[in-house]
């Protein structure tokens, strides 16, 4: 004769780990202050050589920037991932302006990447599935779609969703605005475009990503969720 142990059967499993606060997960992803001020180092070589020098020393330092961080970090046995990343996307900057010959085309991928981002945002919502719950869900719950069981977070993640697209086309906007400028020389526009591109980078999305926490949070002390393991990376204390 056997005897059920309620108490075993309803423990979660010991070798799962928790995850961490939802606000030190988004300061991972952030890659910290250090990750922030590295992402804008090759910008600011870029906009600095071009301007002293020529738009081709300009390409090349800064590549050599990017890939310098990298391997700093690969050295110190530091993740790379947002060194790779900021890589990536000075590369593909690099390559257009050099062959165009043009120094602000440098950050034409970016205006377009924003584009993108805020196209697919805006569709999300329209699907009724906001990119901004799908990425929560990657970040805060080990990719689980429960968050849309809850009708509350559903709608916030809706609006927020919103909200960055709108980030986003303002974003688009004003780099549209200096990069078809025809009163501006090359030079000119690629200062004003590598300014807004650090001004207009970190700084909103970390606003933008503490909004997010708060609002998830506000939620979900307004209508708690019955099960506390639904939502494991976010607590609401």
């Amino acid at each position: 004769m056997t005897s059920a142990n309620p108490a075993k059967s309803n423990r979660p499993q010991d070798d799962e780990e928790p995850l961490p606060p939802f606000s030190e997960q988004v300061a991972q992803q952030l890659g910290g202050a250090r990750g922030m001020i590295e992402s804008s180092i090759p910008v600011a070589v870029f906009v600095l050589v071009n301007i002293v020098w020529a738009l081709t020393p300009a390409v090349i330092v800064a590549v050599l920037a990017a890939l310098g961080i990298a391997v700093f970090r690969l050295s110190q046995k530091q993740p790379i991932r947002h060194a790779i990343n900021g890589l990536f996307g000075i590369a593909i900057g690099a390559f257009i302006a050099f062959q165009t010959g043009k120094p602000e085309d440098f950050y034409l991928p970016g205006i377009l990447i924003s584009l993108g981002y805020a196209v697919a945002m805006i569709i999300s919502v329209v699907v009724r599935m906001p990119l901004v719950g799908w990425l929560w869900s990657v970040v805060a719950d080990n990719g689980s779609m429960r968050w849309r069981e809850h009708a509350g977070l559903r709608r916030t993640f809706g609006w927020l969703t919103l909200l960055w697209a709108a980030v986003y086309i303002v974003k688009v906007i004003v780099n549209c605005v200096v990069y078809f400028n025809d009163s501006l020389t090359g030079d000119e526009k690629a200062g004003i475009l590598g300014v807004m591109r650090i001004a207009l980078g970190v700084p909103p999305y970390a606003l933008l990503l503490a909004l997010t926490i708060w609002a998830v949070r506000r939620q979900l002390r307004r209508n708690p969720i019955a099960d506390p393991d639904v939502l494991p990376g976010l607590t609401t204390t």
